[in-house]
């Protein structure tokens, strides 16, 4: 016959060869928590986080997105952090099913009787005895304390998500910053080594009318010092470049000093839908999506069920309870052993009657723990109407300043035509023509700096209102 003891590892053997393949898949998680656990860290952002080693040329904004949603640290913390309360959830929900616990033991003895007046009494015993124990509990009522608890589980993982959302729109952000940043560098490049290359070409031309005794000395050495300056600004770029290269590579969870070749930075703005709607109906619409108050508003509703958790703790449980348990004993050399099977089961109420008022303060201190919570939303709604209203008026300024620096552009490079031509045909004098080429240089690297700042302010209030997504870009 098979004892208890021993039947129990053969079941468990059983059922582990009988199961289908997908059962490991099934106990992985048996209570469904992870249904809506993104399988990347770049949640719903992007698909797939499958990139190849080597960065795609030219870069383009979409896949500096793209790698920082799924490599850079924040994104994978946060995600992880998602996973740690879906874990939690189903703890939870665990506590609604009955919990069954196997206990056993078996045990050998050697006894030895000796009688040294008599030793022909003399005798020894060799005995094995074994224990076999099945036991269940079943909590049946708790007056709501396990749906407090789950409701506080679900509200943190709803916070833990919410949190996930604000983190990729701060790295999405950060990483449209750094990419315009490093666009404008490279931009910079170019304008100062175009900078460099007038610069030098006055330079000559004021040598050469020094040599044929139609210029000063004064309008050749003024021409040199612009050029050198020229030439110290075109280095400096060169520097910032590099700089704003390793900054993008780190953003993206990468080294800084990886090989990195960005795509051209537009002379056109794109398009800013969002400047069509008023900034009221923008401040309503992020108080109702922003990541950041949905977070709070699921760790307010925590709160609340904290509080009902605590109280919860203070009334009666009701449980059920099951016990069964074969003791095979010895007893003596006539009888090798006694077997005592018994089984239980029943009903247990636990009510608590005094516990030094304890609870009274732990109820206390979880409804001051919701009125904090809940002060911490309306400063949140509050910043977060602030960032739109500052987001919605900086795009305004930057659409002003497109215009603005376009026309500027066009009248720098009209100058400088101009003022080149006067000198070359002797007309002209050296000072009209660095003010010309200082002007269009000027021009240039604001014309960069006001389509990069638009580009970036139109991304930032996408990010105030919680709508950076992919097909923005």
């Amino acid at each position: 016959m098979i004892s208890l003891k021993n039947a129990l590892p053969l079941l468990a053997l059983a059922a582990a060869i009988s199961a289908p393949a997908c059962a490991e898949s099934i106990w992985s998680d048996p209570l469904r928590t992870a249904n809506n656990l993104s399988g990347t860290p770049a949640a719903t952002l992007t698909s797939s986080c499958g990139f190849d080693a080597q960065l795609p040329v030219p870069l383009t904004l979409l896949d500096a997105v793209e790698r920082a949603l799924c490599r850079n640290p924040q994104t994978r913390q946060a995600w992880a952090n998602v996973k740690v309360q879906t874990a939690a959830l189903g703890v939870s929900r665990a506590a609604y099913l009955p919990t069954l616990t196997a206990a056993g033991s078996w045990s050998k003895a050697d006894n030895r009787y000796s009688y040294p007046d008599f030793p022909e009494n003399n005798s020894s015993l060799k005995t094995h005895s074994s224990n076999a124990n099945l036991s269940l509990n079943w909590v049946l009522y708790d007056s709501g304390l396990r749906a407090a608890n789950l409701e506080n589980a679900r509200q943190l993982l709803n916070a833990a998500s919410a949190a996930q959302d604000d983190v990729l729109q701060t790295v999405f952000l950060n990483t449209v910053q750094s990419f315009y940043q490093a666009q404008a560098a490279q931009a910079m490049l170019s304008a100062t080594a175009d900078a460099e290359l007038a610069a030098q070409q006055s330079f000559k031309a004021s040598e050469a009318r020094y040599q044929a005794g139609a210029g000063a000395l004064a309008d050749k050495l003024q021409a040199q010092t612009s050029y050198a300056q020229a030439s110290l600004k075109r280095a400096q770029a060169a520097g910032d470049l590099q700089s704003a290269l390793g900054t993008l590579a780190i953003v993206m969870g990468l080294r800084p000093n990886i090989p990195v070749a960005l795509a051209d930075l537009g002379l056109q703005a794109t398009d800013a839908p969002l400047l069509q709607q008023a900034a009221d109906d923008l401040i309503a619409d992020a108080v109702r999506r922003h990541p950041k108050i949905l977070a709070a508003q699921a760790q307010l509703k925590s709160a609340q069920a904290q509080v009902d958790a605590a109280r919860a703790e203070g009334r009666p449980t009701l449980s059920l309870f099951a016990t069964g348990d074969r003791n095979d004993t010895p007893i003596n050399q006539v009888s090798s052993k006694q077997t005592i099977t018994s089984r239980s089961i029943g009903l247990q109420v636990s009510i608590p009657l005094f516990d030094g008022f304890g609870r009274k303060y732990k109820v206390r201190g979880a409804r001051a723990q919701a009125e904090s919570r809940q002060a911490d939303l309306e400063n949140i709604e509050q910043q977060v109407m602030l960032e739109v209203w500052k987001s919605d008026q900086a795009l305004r300024t930057e659409a002003e300043n497109l215009n603005t620096t376009d026309i500027l552009l066009r009248s720098a490079k009209q100058s400088f035509d101009v003022a080149q031509g006067r000198y070359r045909a002797g007309v002209g004098n050296i000072l009209e023509l660095l003010k010309a080429q200082s002007d269009l240089a000027s021009a240039q690297q604001q014309r960069i700096l006001a389509l990069t700042s638009w580009q970036t302010a139109r991304l930032r209030l996408a990010a105030s209102l919680g709508r950076l997504r992919m097909d923005g870009i």
